[in-house]
């Protein structure tokens, strides 16, 4: 990436959408409703032959106290003092507000590199608004529309000098690019999605996790909106971590906004390998709980369950047995599955909770050599062999595994249709028993004929 490019401006100017326009994919939520997004989202823009890191921030408001408008304008200043280069987003159907001209005056003394765009330029609705945004005294602004696509081409030929400027500045420090390129393959960044229940401190504990207030916190239930993805090394190694937005019953998600928060939070345990069920000590393993750690399961994530605010539970040795007992209990689908005990707010417990996602991650990549299965699979058919169905015998011949990334098994039966699922749950067992893998999804199938890899 040549750059860094941070998009600002009031609430429901199009960022967002602009944002998206960017990076070529929907990643940030976008509706009519102002004040959508609230923390800051990082994604690779490309515009041309363009390649710079692009950043959506929340809504400016004119704020300075401690209330969630205030935290989300701090949050989007510390955005603006790290990036290269802003994009000043105003409304050119709206016109110029108030609020437009206090940020432009604050960032005019700043001395902020700064391209102000005029969105919503589309068609004659919005040429009063752009020719009256000369008045904020930074240079000539930009007619673009980031729904419809246009005016891309002006903001790539904006946007050129400085990226060359940018690149040139770049090439005086020295580096090793083959060097960098085989340290990035060998160590490609974990992906985790942190999730659970509204306010259980999943972005808390992500900002412990980087040692900074990257992500917007508070008392409030419901901050985050969007699933920010965020990259940092934690004890060494990489991670990419997904902040997602807290999990409520179906049936209480009415508002369009937390249904695409639902949505994204979702799709973002898809895409992790590895998922933290955060849950607050004082009422851990909820039904709601259960159907994150379930969903999860069912996807092929391997998980880990945490229980944040352990630093106010009084009696720890007991809590801590129940929670046990309750795991166990309630998600037996998902026996072994680490839990371990944190506080966000003080970082304790957090070393832990990184060997426990790596113990986890290496249980889901694990392979079982084929030899080793078959002379398992004769020692568990003979300790316990096989019902007969209608008087016939039922023979298991061969098993190989065919997947990891949940691991994938698939064993080769004379009736596969015949065989009880008791039987095939004393098969998993017995393995996760003998080889280890516990607290990760087993994928087990039969299938009917003889030995695929036996000689003729």
């Amino acid at each position: 990436m040549s750059f860094t490019l941070a998009i600002i401006g009031r609430p429901n100017v199009g960022k967002s959408t602009l944002f998206n326009r960017l990076v070529g994919k929907r990643l940030a939520l976008v509706d009519d409703q102002p004040g959508v997004t609230r923390d800051l989202r990082e994604g690779e823009g490309r515009l041309g032959d363009l390649r710079f890191t692009v950043v959506d921030t929340a809504g400016l408001e004119d704020a300075t106290d401690d209330s969630l408008p205030a935290r989300m304008r701090r949050l989007t200043e510390r955005a603006v003092a790290e990036s290269d280069l802003c994009l000043f987003v105003i409304d050119a159907r709206s016109g110029i507000t108030p609020v437009d001209r206090i940020f432009a005056e604050i960032l005019r003394k700043r001395g902020t590199e700064v391209i102000l765009v005029a969105n919503k330029s589309e068609g004659r609705a919005g040429e009063a608004g752009l020719y009256e945004a000369f008045e904020l005294g930074l240079g000539e602004p930009l007619a673009i529309s980031a729904e419809h696509g246009e005016g891309m081409g002006d903001l790539y030929a904006t946007l050129e000098p400085y990226a060359e400027r940018f690149e040139a500045a770049a090439a005086e420090i020295e580096f090793d690019p083959d060097a960098e390129e085989d340290a990035l393959a060998e160590n490609r960044p974990l992906q985790i999605a942190v999730v659970g229940r509204p306010n259980a401190g999943k972005s808390t504990l992500v900002n412990a996790v980087l040692g900074e207030d990257r992500l917007l916190t508070g008392p409030e239930a419901g901050i985050t909106r969007d699933a920010i993805a965020v990259t940092t090394d934690w004890g060494g190694r990489p991670f990419r971590i997904f902040d997602t937005a807290g999990l409520r019953k179906k049936a209480k998600v009415q508002e369009k906004v937390e249904r695409l928060s639902t949505s994204d939070a979702i799709r973002a345990v898809r895409f992790a390998e590895v998922v933290v069920v955060l849950m607050d000590a004082d009422n851990a393993f909820e039904a709601q709980d259960l159907r994150i750690a379930d969903l999860a399961e069912r996807e092929g994530r391997a998980v880990v369950f945490a229980v944040n605010k352990w630093d106010q539970v009084e009696d720890k040795p007991r809590a801590l047995a129940d929670l046990r007992e309750r795991a166990e209990r309630l998600l037996p689908q998902l026996k072994g599955t680490p839990l371990v005990t944190v506080s966000a707010l003080t970082g304790k417990g957090l070393d832990r909770l990184r060997e426990a996602i790596g113990k986890m991650h290496r249980m889901w990549n694990i392979r079982v050599p084929t030899n080793r299965l078959n002379r398992w699979l004769i020692e568990q058919t003979e300790m316990h062999p096989p019902p007969a169905v209608r008087g016939r015998r039922i023979r298991l011949r061969f098993m190989t595994q065919v997947r990891t990334r949940p691991p994938g098994f698939v064993a080769f039966c004379s009736r596969p249709e015949d065989l009880p699922d008791s039987y095939v749950r004393y098969l998993v067992n017995g393995l996760r028993r003998d080889f280890g893998i516990e607290g990760v999804p087993i994928r087990f199938t039969l299938r009917k004929g003889e030995n695929p890899y036996a000689k003729d």
